[in-house]
């Protein structure tokens, strides 16, 4: 789930900056091709609650883009040098260099409890949730071996150092269909940088445009790898505007794009960019679950309000035959206890909206989608879903209960949000959208057949668990070991 916010700039004020940035402001520069460079255009970003600058990014320009990827061979033969497995051992060092060390950031370092602090600074994202996030990507890292094996099928390493070799006795041939992958990064998660990280272990160098609001996370996963023993022409990182974004999009052979569809639309049908849009993910209950269904309620609130709703694999549907409207009233109940905290509390579960008009917008769009539909949450909760808490706009859990056809039954917000719908799971099959993650709770082999007959769910789980629940050995959202590499028909002569 992209977060399409603009950035926002604000009036510089030394006196703030300086006291807010410890007497030194911060900034992030730009890494080409992994040199720190400093432009003279900077974006000022803000504090998510005193709005005053936090911290300094240098800007690039989509002419200094196009000029350095006119040399995206330097950074591939600097991986070249390394083989699957050197590489899968660098990400296993820098998964502890992520978590536990001070790394640069620009002209001064960074600890962890700096990145966490920083990071909730600038995104509003609560420190408990930023430390989880953070542990994904460890998690990401250290995993490496079986995330590629997963990848690739368990193709012998050999085979892609190489470029060909036999699997299975079978011979095969792979060469990669870009020098480089370009990804035009979110704002909404930290979690969601594990998704690139492979390109590194798969010997593609990375160009990375950061979310306006979240540059943390890319910049100190690429200086955690170069600590690793990674090459640090195998990284650069772009801080820019639309027009640089499309500079990499258009210039990188291969490229990742996160956003919602206003953002995404226009490379919707370019097989060289690999779209990550809104997830529309959902909790589906079988016939033969469906009366038992309270057993489940903490698989269901787990799958909507996890990470604070803000990812693009939270539900933001549950489907249920019958006790639809119980079930709405029993999440509603639950999920109206969560209410805002201060960053640094420990059960803090949501994160306030950088950008207040966002909230107020996304508000807006929910009441006036009323008709027909009810906001099941309003009644338990003590506050109105736009709540000001301590200078900061929260949106707080929100339970609708409608029909499947309602405008709300297919929207996703970056909060915990989810309509409840009454489905005939024999109608399910025809009314199933386009889905990142299914949970479907259900034993019945038939209808478990027909869900992975669906080409419209990208990613299945059979049981209680919830859409959240993460396996690396398989993909995401796409394959992207298909989306760098090709496979050409090989054959060989005995003795060649």
């Amino acid at each position: 789930m992209g977060d399409c916010r603009l950035p926002i700039v604000v009036t510089f004020n030394w006196k703030s900056a300086m006291e807010i940035g410890n007497k030194h402001m911060l900034h992030i520069p730009i890494l080409r091709q992994g040199e720190p460079y400093t432009s003279l255009d900077v974006a000022r970003v803000p504090h998510h609650r005193t709005r005053e600058t936090f911290v300094e990014v240098s800007q690039a320009n989509a002419g200094l883009i196009r000029r350095d990827l006119s040399r995206q061979e330097i950074a591939r033969a600097s991986l070249s040098k390394f083989t699957t497995c050197d590489l899968v051992d660098i990400c296993s060092r820098a998964a502890e260099h992520f978590t536990d060390d001070s790394l640069p950031l620009g002209d001064t370092s960074q600890t962890a409890e700096d990145y966490v602090a920083q990071v909730s600074a600038t995104t509003g994202m609560p420190y408990v949730l930023a430390r989880r996030n953070m542990s994904k990507i460890k998690s990401m890292l250290s995993n490496m071996e079986s995330v590629l094996n997963g990848l690739t099928r368990n193709v012998d390493w050999e085979v892609l150092d190489r470029g060909f070799g036999t699997h299975e006795g079978n011979s095969l041939s792979f060469y990669p269909r870009t020098q480089s992958l370009g990804a035009v990064l979110p704002n909404n998660s930290p979690g969601v940088h594990s998704l690139w990280i492979p390109s590194f272990a798969l010997r593609t160098p990375l160009v990375l445009k950061p979310g306006s609001a979240e540059p943390w996370t890319p910049y100190r996963i690429i200086q955690a790898l170069i600590k690793a023993g990674a090459p640090r022409e195998a990284f650069s990182f772009y801080p820019a505007d639309h027009g640089g974004a499309g500079e990499i999009l258009r210039n990188c052979g291969r490229s990742l794009l996160f956003g919602d569809s206003s953002t995404t639309g226009a490379w919707a049908n370019d097989p060289r960019v690999e779209i990550h849009g809104p997830g529309y993910s959902k909790v589906i209950i079988g016939d033969d679950c469906v009366d038992e269904w309270e057993k489940y309620l903490d698989v269901i609130i787990a799958s909507i309000a996890d990470n604070g709703g803000r990812s693009c694999v939270n539900a933001s549907a549950v489907w249920t035959p019958k006790h639809a409207d119980e079930i709405a009233e029993a999440l509603a109940e639950r999920l109206a206890r969560i209410v805002p905290r201060a960053a640094d509390d420990e059960d803090a579960k949501i994160a306030p909206f950088v950008d207040p008009q966002v909230a107020s917008r996304i508000n807006s769009i929910i009441d006036q989608n009323l008709d027909e539909a009810r906001d099941v949450t309003a009644a338990h909760r003590d506050a109105e879903r736009l709540a000001v808490w301590n200078n900061c706009s929260y949106l707080l859990p929100t339970v609708i209960r409608c029909d499947v056809d309602h405008p709300l039954a297919k929207k996703e917000f970056l909060f915990p949000f989810a309509s409840v719908v009454q489905v005939q799971q024999s109608d399910l099959p025809n009314l199933l959208e386009s889905s990142l993650v299914v949970t479907a709770i259900t034993h019945d082999p038939d209808f478990i057949q027909n869900l992975v007959s669906s080409p419209q769910i990208d990613r299945l789980n059979i049981g209680a668990m919830p859409t959240n629940q993460v396996s690396w050995d398989q993909p995401h959202e796409g394959n992207l070991f298909e989306h760098l590499y090709g496979r050409r028909a090989f054959q060989q002569a005995v003795g060649a």
